[in-house]
Protein backbone atom coordinates (compact mmCIF):
# COMPACT_ATOMS: atom_id res chain seq x y z
CA UNK A 1 0.00 0.00 0.00
CA UNK A 2 1.35 3.52 -0.99
CA UNK A 3 2.69 4.87 2.47
CA UNK A 4 -0.02 7.94 1.36
CA UNK A 5 -2.99 5.84 1.26
CA UNK A 6 -2.14 5.41 5.09
CA UNK A 7 -2.26 9.07 6.38
CA UNK A 8 -5.78 10.24 6.99
CA UNK A 9 -5.48 13.97 7.33
CA UNK A 10 -8.18 15.44 9.70
CA UNK A 11 -10.55 18.11 8.25
CA UNK A 12 -10.98 19.37 11.12
CA UNK A 13 -11.88 22.92 10.29
CA UNK A 14 -15.15 25.26 10.51
CA UNK A 15 -16.49 25.45 6.90
CA UNK A 16 -16.54 23.64 4.28
CA UNK A 17 -14.42 26.73 2.34
CA UNK A 18 -11.28 26.26 4.71
CA UNK A 19 -11.40 22.33 3.55
CA UNK A 20 -11.41 23.12 0.07
CA UNK A 21 -8.97 25.41 0.22
CA UNK A 22 -7.10 22.45 2.35
CA UNK A 23 -7.11 19.90 -0.10
CA UNK A 24 -6.38 22.17 -2.82
CA UNK A 25 -2.99 22.67 -0.66
CA UNK A 26 -2.12 19.31 -0.19
CA UNK A 27 -2.92 18.52 -3.46
CA UNK A 28 -1.56 14.91 -4.82
CA UNK A 29 0.17 14.74 -1.42
CA UNK A 30 -2.58 13.58 0.75
CA UNK A 31 -5.18 10.53 -0.77
CA UNK A 32 -7.12 10.01 2.47
CA UNK A 33 -9.30 12.65 4.30
CA UNK A 34 -11.35 12.03 7.91
CA UNK A 35 -14.70 14.19 7.66
CA UNK A 36 -15.66 14.85 11.63
CA UNK A 37 -18.42 16.13 13.68
CA UNK A 38 -17.00 20.01 13.09
CA UNK A 39 -17.13 19.83 9.02
CA UNK A 40 -20.42 17.94 9.09
CA UNK A 41 -21.98 20.15 10.58
CA UNK A 42 -21.47 22.88 8.51
CA UNK A 43 -21.87 21.08 5.00
CA UNK A 44 -19.75 18.15 5.44
CA UNK A 45 -21.53 15.50 4.07
CA UNK A 46 -21.82 16.88 0.52
CA UNK A 47 -18.42 17.74 0.65
CA UNK A 48 -17.33 14.52 1.10
CA UNK A 49 -19.14 12.98 -1.83
CA UNK A 50 -17.24 15.90 -3.85
CA UNK A 51 -14.16 14.44 -2.35
CA UNK A 52 -15.04 11.23 -3.51
CA UNK A 53 -15.97 12.13 -6.51
CA UNK A 54 -12.86 13.68 -6.87
CA UNK A 55 -11.01 10.27 -6.14
CA UNK A 56 -10.45 10.62 -2.98
CA UNK A 57 -11.04 8.18 0.20
CA UNK A 58 -12.70 9.65 2.88
CA UNK A 59 -12.60 8.58 6.40
CA UNK A 60 -16.78 9.40 7.54
CA UNK A 61 -15.89 9.71 11.71
CA UNK A 62 -19.35 9.81 13.04
CA UNK A 63 -18.79 7.41 15.84
CA UNK A 64 -22.28 6.31 15.31
CA UNK A 65 -24.55 4.48 18.60
CA UNK A 66 -28.08 4.29 18.57
CA UNK A 67 -30.87 1.47 18.52
CA UNK A 68 -29.93 -1.32 16.21
CA UNK A 69 -32.56 -0.68 13.79
CA UNK A 70 -30.94 3.11 13.36
CA UNK A 71 -27.67 2.09 13.29
CA UNK A 72 -28.70 -0.23 10.64
CA UNK A 73 -30.41 2.74 8.45
CA UNK A 74 -27.72 4.95 8.75
CA UNK A 75 -24.76 2.75 7.55
CA UNK A 76 -27.33 1.59 4.42
CA UNK A 77 -27.15 5.64 3.26
CA UNK A 78 -23.77 6.14 4.22
CA UNK A 79 -22.50 2.62 2.09
CA UNK A 80 -24.39 5.05 -0.52
CA UNK A 81 -22.10 7.76 -0.49
CA UNK A 82 -19.44 5.66 -1.58
CA UNK A 83 -16.97 6.75 1.23
CA UNK A 84 -14.51 4.25 2.24
CA UNK A 85 -14.44 4.16 5.88
CA UNK A 86 -17.00 4.74 8.83
CA UNK A 87 -16.74 4.89 12.24
CA UNK A 88 -19.24 3.15 15.13
CA UNK A 89 -18.70 3.07 19.00
CA UNK A 90 -17.97 -0.40 19.80
CA UNK A 91 -20.95 -1.77 21.28
CA UNK A 92 -21.75 -5.51 20.15
CA UNK A 93 -25.32 -4.92 19.27
CA UNK A 94 -24.59 -1.71 17.21
CA UNK A 95 -21.26 -3.21 15.90
CA UNK A 96 -23.82 -6.47 14.31
CA UNK A 97 -26.33 -4.36 13.21
CA UNK A 98 -23.98 -1.97 11.28
CA UNK A 99 -22.20 -5.12 10.18
CA UNK A 100 -25.39 -6.46 7.95
CA UNK A 101 -25.73 -3.28 6.82
CA UNK A 102 -22.64 -2.95 4.89
CA UNK A 103 -22.59 -6.25 3.67
CA UNK A 104 -22.25 -6.07 -0.68
CA UNK A 105 -21.08 -2.71 -0.30
CA UNK A 106 -17.21 -1.27 0.03
CA UNK A 107 -17.51 0.38 3.05
CA UNK A 108 -15.22 -0.50 5.62
CA UNK A 109 -16.49 0.02 9.45
CA UNK A 110 -14.42 0.55 12.49
CA UNK A 111 -15.20 0.74 16.11
CA UNK A 112 -14.13 3.17 18.28
CA UNK A 113 -12.36 1.81 21.67
CA UNK A 114 -11.54 4.10 23.81
CA UNK A 115 -10.92 7.80 22.50
CA UNK A 116 -7.52 9.06 22.73
CA UNK A 117 -8.45 11.94 24.44
CA UNK A 118 -9.23 9.76 27.47
CA UNK A 119 -6.84 8.17 30.32
CA UNK A 120 -7.21 6.04 33.24
CA UNK A 121 -9.33 8.95 35.46
CA UNK A 122 -11.65 10.07 32.36
CA UNK A 123 -12.78 6.15 32.75
CA UNK A 124 -13.40 5.83 35.87
CA UNK A 125 -15.12 9.27 35.82
CA UNK A 126 -17.72 7.96 32.91
CA UNK A 127 -18.49 4.68 35.51
CA UNK A 128 -15.83 2.26 34.09
CA UNK A 129 -14.53 -0.16 36.63
CA UNK A 130 -10.77 -0.71 34.03
CA UNK A 131 -8.06 0.57 32.36
CA UNK A 132 -7.98 2.14 28.86
CA UNK A 133 -5.95 -0.62 27.85
CA UNK A 134 -7.98 -3.31 29.53
CA UNK A 135 -11.45 -1.59 27.72
CA UNK A 136 -9.89 -1.80 23.99
CA UNK A 137 -8.79 -5.02 24.79
CA UNK A 138 -12.38 -6.18 25.07
CA UNK A 139 -13.26 -4.17 22.65
CA UNK A 140 -10.97 -5.39 19.91
CA UNK A 141 -12.28 -8.78 20.36
CA UNK A 142 -16.25 -7.97 20.01
CA UNK A 143 -15.01 -6.04 16.86
CA UNK A 144 -13.39 -8.92 15.52
CA UNK A 145 -16.18 -11.29 16.57
CA UNK A 146 -19.04 -9.16 14.71
CA UNK A 147 -17.25 -9.04 11.72
CA UNK A 148 -15.95 -5.83 11.81
CA UNK A 149 -13.37 -4.17 8.71
CA UNK A 150 -11.36 -2.65 11.92
CA UNK A 151 -11.18 -0.78 15.07
CA UNK A 152 -9.81 2.62 16.19
CA UNK A 153 -7.37 2.93 18.85
CA UNK A 154 -4.38 5.13 20.32
CA UNK A 155 -0.81 3.47 19.35
CA UNK A 156 -0.32 2.67 22.77
CA UNK A 157 -2.68 0.03 22.56
CA UNK A 158 -1.79 -1.31 18.77
CA UNK A 159 0.18 -4.22 19.60
CA UNK A 160 -2.04 -5.83 21.66
CA UNK A 161 -4.88 -5.01 19.34
CA UNK A 162 -3.20 -6.56 16.57
CA UNK A 163 -2.32 -9.49 18.54
CA UNK A 164 -6.41 -10.03 19.15
CA UNK A 165 -7.60 -8.83 15.52
CA UNK A 166 -5.18 -10.91 13.75
CA UNK A 167 -3.44 -9.75 10.13
CA UNK A 168 -6.35 -8.52 8.24
CA UNK A 169 -8.18 -6.19 10.13
CA UNK A 170 -7.30 -2.27 9.95
CA UNK A 171 -6.24 -0.17 12.62
CA UNK A 172 -6.88 3.44 12.73
CA UNK A 173 -4.56 5.36 14.97
CA UNK A 174 -5.29 9.03 15.82
CA UNK A 175 -3.72 10.97 18.07
CA UNK A 176 -0.06 11.02 16.28
CA UNK A 177 1.93 13.57 16.88
CA UNK A 178 5.59 13.71 14.62
CA UNK A 179 8.27 14.54 17.21
CA UNK A 180 8.20 17.79 18.80
CA UNK A 181 4.60 18.71 18.10
CA UNK A 182 2.74 19.63 21.04
CA UNK A 183 0.23 16.69 22.00
CA UNK A 184 -2.49 19.26 22.39
CA UNK A 185 -6.08 17.23 24.41
CA UNK A 186 -4.60 14.16 23.52
CA UNK A 187 -3.40 12.19 25.99
CA UNK A 188 -2.33 8.59 24.70
CA UNK A 189 0.00 9.74 21.55
CA UNK A 190 2.57 8.09 19.48
CA UNK A 191 5.11 9.25 16.88
CA UNK A 192 3.95 7.92 13.00
CA UNK A 193 7.16 5.42 13.33
CA UNK A 194 6.20 3.86 16.12
CA UNK A 195 2.57 3.47 15.71
CA UNK A 196 2.72 1.81 12.16
CA UNK A 197 5.71 -0.68 14.43
CA UNK A 198 3.22 -0.96 16.57
CA UNK A 199 0.52 -2.28 14.33
CA UNK A 200 -1.21 0.30 12.97
CA UNK A 201 -2.45 0.43 9.21
CA UNK A 202 -3.62 3.95 9.31
CA UNK A 203 -2.82 6.88 11.02
CA UNK A 204 -5.17 9.95 11.10
CA UNK A 205 -3.11 13.44 11.91
CA UNK A 206 -5.25 16.54 11.87
CA UNK A 207 -3.36 19.95 13.62
CA UNK A 208 -0.10 18.84 12.97
CA UNK A 209 -0.38 19.09 9.13
CA UNK A 210 -4.17 21.34 8.97
CA UNK A 211 -2.20 24.20 11.60
CA UNK A 212 1.07 23.98 10.13
CA UNK A 213 2.62 26.84 8.14
CA UNK A 214 3.54 24.75 5.37
CA UNK A 215 0.75 21.83 5.39
CA UNK A 216 1.63 20.61 1.95
CA UNK A 217 5.66 20.06 3.46
CA UNK A 218 3.83 18.80 7.01
CA UNK A 219 1.99 16.22 5.47
CA UNK A 220 5.16 15.59 3.22
CA UNK A 221 7.59 14.96 5.92
CA UNK A 222 4.70 12.59 7.78
CA UNK A 223 4.48 10.04 4.94
CA UNK A 224 8.66 10.05 4.27
CA UNK A 225 8.15 9.04 8.11
CA UNK A 226 5.97 6.33 7.26
CA UNK A 227 7.79 5.21 4.63
CA UNK A 228 10.98 4.95 6.09
CA UNK A 229 8.93 2.92 8.93
CA UNK A 230 7.62 0.37 6.45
Amino acid sequence: MDPRDRLIVGLDVPTVREAQALVSTLGNEVTFYKVGYQLVFAGGLDFARELVNAGKKVFLDMKLLDIDNTVAKGVENIAKMGVSMLTLHAYPKAMRAAVEAAKGSDLTLLGVTVLTSMDDADLREAGYDCDPQSLVRRRAEQARDAGMGGIVCSAEESAEARRIVGPQMNIVTPGIRPLGSNAGDQKRVMTPRDALRAGSTHLVVGRPIVKAQDPKSAARAIVDEMAAAL
